[in-house]
């Protein structure tokens, strides 16, 4: 009695597989690269498809990077909604956020470079992608940041801050330590994905924050 073969990876028998390896190959490459720099022969080799394989799935280079693009703050938004969904008072959600922003970061090495290269694009002039996620990403989650400052506000928990300001000040601390990663190497002497230099930032940063909004001097760490 004949048994049905098992889909290989590569084939498009296992479409949720050979598109996720794609997407991390892709990922790799553009964060190595970046999008000049990038090969999609290189991306299909290191996900072991064959380049039409990878065409089948991504008309070409563009729509590729648009879906990590997607990937990477789609990803981040959704745990920051998630956060900004529950129902806590607006101290505990504050911490909640950064804890869950800076969390995503850490468990997501390579993002910060692709997050890096497409900021850098909107200093070059015209930028569709950043104008793009600015739009489907930033936006709603300005939003949801800026209700939870007003709220905290109203209740008396928290300064007189101008969420303008303080919410670009706020994941400005949450990011650079990754984007300065290399840097952080070379000054330290040490890995600073390490799991302990991470809980050791992460506690630095919920801190920073408490102190620069909240009104107590009561600090609690998520």
């Amino acid at each position: 009695m004949a048994t049905a073969s098992k889909p290989r990876m590569g084939s498009r028998g296992r479409p949720e597989q050979s598109r996720a390896a794609i997407l991390d190959a892709a990922v790799r490459e553009f964060s190595r690269e970046g999008v000049a720099g990038a090969r999609t022969d290189a991306i299909a080799r290191a996900a072991r498809v064959n380049k039409a394989l990878l065409y089948y799935y991504f008309e070409d280079k563009e729509a590729l990077y648009n879906a990590v693009l997607d990937q990477v703050f789609g990803g981040l938004a959704a745990a920051i909604e998630e956060v900004l969904s529950r129902d806590l008072p607006p101290k505990e959600k504050i911490l909640a956020y950064a804890g869950a922003h800076f969390d995503y970061i850490a468990n997501h090495p390579l993002y910060p470079r692709i997050v890096q290269g497409e900021m850098m694009s909107g200093s070059r002039g015209r930028a569709p992608h950043l104008e793009r996620i600015a739009k489907q990403y930033f936006r709603p989650v300005f939003a949801g940041l800026a209700a939870v400052l007003r709220e905290g506000q109203a209740r008396g928990e928290f300064r007189a801050v101008d969420p303008m300001h303080f919410i670009p000040s706020m994941i400005a601390m949450i990011v650079f330590y990754f984007t300065n990663a290399p840097v952080m190497r070379m000054v330290t002497g040490r890995d600073p994905y390490s799991p302990e230099f991470l809980h050791q930032r992460r506690a630095a940063v919920l801190d920073f924050i408490s102190a620069a909004l909240f009104r107590s001097n009561e600090r609690s760490q998520k």
